[in-house]
C-alpha cells in the first residue's frame, strides 16, 4: 500500500469534521461549475468520504465513485444509500480496468496534486470519456503549494503530511492537449479572508 493510500486511511476518521478550507472551497467550485451542467454517466475520481458525490447523484443518472483509500471509502458508503451510485475501490496510476463504461463527465477533487504521471491519467480519461464529454478538475492552487502548502492533517503523534507533486497550470493545459483533451474554462477559487493568492485551481476540459 502507498503512503498516500495509508495516510488517507488514516485521515478518514476526521476528513469531514476538522477544520480544512481546501477540501470545503473546491466543494464550492464543484457545485459552481456544475450546477448548468448536463451529465448522465459520471465517474468520479477520488470520491473520499462522498462530500462531492453527495452532489453529483442528484445530478446524474449514474454516478461512479472511485478512491484508492478503503477507509474513505467506508465512510461514503455509509453515508450514502443511493441506487444511482457504485463505490470501487482502484489504484488510477494503474490502466483503468475497473470500468468499462463510457461517461460524459469524469470529476477529480483533490486528488492530482498526488499522481506524479498526468500524462497516464489524461490518456485514460480520453479513453473513458464519450466524444464532447467534459473533465472536471479542482485542485489545491500551485501557487499555494510553491509558497509550501500540502495536504496535511493532525494525529496523535504530530503532523501527518501526505506525498505531494506540484503541476503547473501550463503542465495540465499541455499534459491533457497531447492526449486529446482541450481546455474549456478555468476558474480560481480564493479565501473570503485573503485575496492575495488563490486556495482553488478550477479546470475543464473536453474531449473534441
Amino acid at each position: 500500500m502507498s503512503n498516500i493510500a495509508i495516510a488517507y486511511n488514516q485521515w478518514a476518521e476526521q476528513y469531514d469534521t476538522n477544520i480544512n478550507k481546501t477540501r470545503d472551497l473546491e466543494a464550492v467550485a464543484l457545485r459552481e461549475t456544475l450546477s448548468s451542467v448536463a451529465f448522465e454517466n459520471c465517474l468520479e475520481i477520488g470520491c473520499g468520504t462522498g462530500k462531492n458525490s453527495e452532489c453529483l447523484i442528484t445530478k446524474a443518472k449514474h454516478v461512479t465513485a472511485v478512491d484508492f483509500s478503503e477507509e474513505m471509502l467506508a465512510k461514503a458508503k455509509a453515508k450514502i444509500t443511493a441506487e444511482n451510485i457504485s463505490f470501487i475501490q482502484a489504484d488510477i496510476t494503474q490502466t483503468w480496468t475497473f470500468t468499462d463504461k463510457q461517461f460524459d463527465l469524469i470529476t477529480f477533487s483533490l486528488v492530482l496534486e498526488h499522481i506524479e504521471n498526468l500524462a497516464h491519467i489524461f490518456n485514460e480519461c480520453n479513453k473513458h470519456l464519450k466524444n464532447n464529454g467534459l473533465v472536471y478538475i479542482g485542485e489545491l492552487h500551485p501557487m499555494k503549494q510553491y509558497a509550501g502548502s500540502k495536504a496535511r492533517f493532525e494525529t496523535e503523534t504530530g503532523t501527518s503530511v501526505v506525498d505531494c507533486y506540484t503541476h503547473h497550470i501550463s503542465e495540465f493545459i499541455n499534459t491533457a492537449k497531447q492526449k486529446g483533451l482541450y481546455l474549456h474554462d478555468l476558474a480560481e477559487y480564493f479565501d473570503e479572508d485573503n485575496n492575495a493568492m488563490p486556495r482553488i485551481l478550477r479546470l475543464m476540459f473536453r474531449k473534441v
